[in-house]
């Protein structure tokens, strides 16, 4: 006789009236996923009475009813943070606008992504004039602090809100109503007033958090007569047949004249130049199928969970599978360097991360302590545009970019004098720290919303005037 198993099932349900149904929704959803006990318990944390839409401008100006004639910033989905109010943006040539360029965005709108809305993916603008995305819904607050506005929907309830919502089958989505039917917390003055504060402070943060990493990647630049350089590609150029040989390469665009220049740039360096493999060993991380993804345990990071300033969580897998592959755990002191779908992400670790494996498609270099480079330097000599040029030019693939171990092995680094590299050192170090500081502050915001919707604003207060201050220095 086998080992007899037993094997328990937690059942979820709700029981709910036809007259709840008819009332709860204008869509008469009868789903049972829309009507799970945590959804129906988050809707009932705040009144229906009043809700977004009630709240922001109807219209948004878009570049079809609005043509520009003018090169522009365009913001997508996928640069976006999902933990903080950062976003990067692209600078798109007139003429050539991707096909989901659509809004034209004015300084403190808010978009929000209604694409994968688990994600939580949302911009505070801060400037005029950037294009955003058809896979946004913008919120341009009237009436109520645009600050405000943003740190609500950073909540939980917010979220909650938006899945809830989701009527896809394959890939989850929203549309821009149901984002504005979402009902909406509207506190009193004084408590809307004081998360506005601590948001413009975390947001003060943010800008001078950037600064810092501009002021290094400017010291970089202009140490390789690199500063006002912008890369361009020429229809037309000559090249030397021993040139192709030499490269292994005959395709036209590996030749172009933009990544001779950055090469010999880096070769022109004052302190010397080496390729990666010899300041750095790299070591290749490991796959794990999708089969072996749970909704909870050990964060599994992908290329698409890594950027130069966070890690975001999305997959996870269990305890046991990390036993089983704990030597690809980074540590304090690495990098972590995307090969696959969108190379040459660097993300240098200061700290001892928590435990996390690294997919595949993500490179660990360590360093060989040769005094030559110090590791923020090194992290932003990888993100900068001499490896970006480096990297279109080496990478393959047609349908996700490939960039071979070889390649990245060859990358070429500047050696800049070590006073330069420390002065970069410097603006790295206070850049990190002031993200850290943004990203608390943030959180202190949300969480204040979220205990006003479950208790009461005095108690939100209370925990606010106790946490916001601990910010890191």
């Amino acid at each position: 006789m086998g080992e007899k198993r037993e094997i328990q099932f937690l059942v979820k349900f709700s029981i709910v009236n036809l007259s709840e149904i008819r009332a709860d929704n204008d869509l008469f959803r009868i789903d049972a996923g829309y009507w799970r006990p945590d959804f129906i318990a988050n809707s009932r944390l705040i009144s229906r009475e009043k809700k977004i839409r009630d709240f922001v401008c109807a219209e948004i100006a878009n570049i079809k009813s609005s043509p520009i004639d003018r090169d522009f910033e365009y913001l997508e989905i996928s640069k976006i943070s999902m933990s903080a109010c950062a976003y990067e943006t692209t600078t798109i040539a007139v003429g050539s606008k991707p096909d989901r360029a659509h809004y034209i965005l004015k300084r403190g709108d808010i978009a929000v992504s209604t694409v994968r809305p688990n994600r939580n993916a949302i911009a505070f603008v801060e400037k005029d004039g950037i294009v955003g995305s058809s896979g946004l819904s913008i919120l341009r607050a009237a009436g109520i602090q645009p600050e405000y506005l943003f740190v609500f929907c950073k909540t939980r309830y917010f979220v909650n809100c938006l899945v809830r919502a989701n009527k896809a089958t394959m890939y989850p989505a929203v549309s821009n109503e149901d984002v504005l039917n979402t009902p909406l917390l509207v506190a009193s003055d004084r408590f809307r007033s004081c998360i506005a504060e601590v948001f413009q402070n975390s947001f003060a943060c943010l800008k001078e958090a950037k600064k810092q990493y501009v002021g290094g990647e400017n010291v970089l630049l202009s140490e390789l007569g690199l500063a006002d350089w912008q890369p361009k590609h020429q229809i037309s150029f000559a090249k030397n047949y021993s040139d192709t040989e030499s490269a292994g390469r005959i395709d036209a665009d590996y030749f172009q004249p933009k990544y001779e220049k950055i090469s010999n740039a880096i070769k022109s360096c004052k302190g010397g130049w080496d390729v990666l493999s010899n300041l750095v060993t790299i070591q290749k991380s490991v796959e794990v199928g999708s089969a072996e993804y749970l909704d909870a345990g050990i964060p599994f990071v992908r290329v698409s969970n890594l950027n130069p300033f966070e890690i975001t969580e999305e997959k996870y897998i269990s305890k046991e599978l990390y036993a089983e592959i704990k030597q690809h755990q980074p540590n304090m002191g690495e990098i972590l360097l995307s090969k696959d779908g969108t190379p040459g992400i660097a993300h240098y670790l200061h700290e001892q991360p928590k435990k996390m494996i690294p997919s595949g498609g993500i490179l660990r270099l360590k360093s060989k302590k040769t005094g030559k480079v110090n590791g923020e330097y090194l992290a932003l000599v990888l993100n900068s545009v001499l490896t970006k040029e480096q990297v279109e030019r080496d990478v393959g693939g047609s349908v996700i970019l490939h960039w071979r171990p070889e390649q990245v092995k060859n990358l070429l680094i500047p050696i800049l004098p070590k006073g330069k590299q420390t002065a970069i050192q410097e603006k790295i170090v206070k850049s990190s720290g002031l993200r850290a500081r943004s990203k608390h502050l943030l959180n202190c915001a949300k969480t204040a919303v979220e205990l006003a919707m479950e208790k009461d604003e005095k108690a939100a207060m209370r925990w606010l005037k106790d946490n916001a201050g601990k910010a890191p220095a």
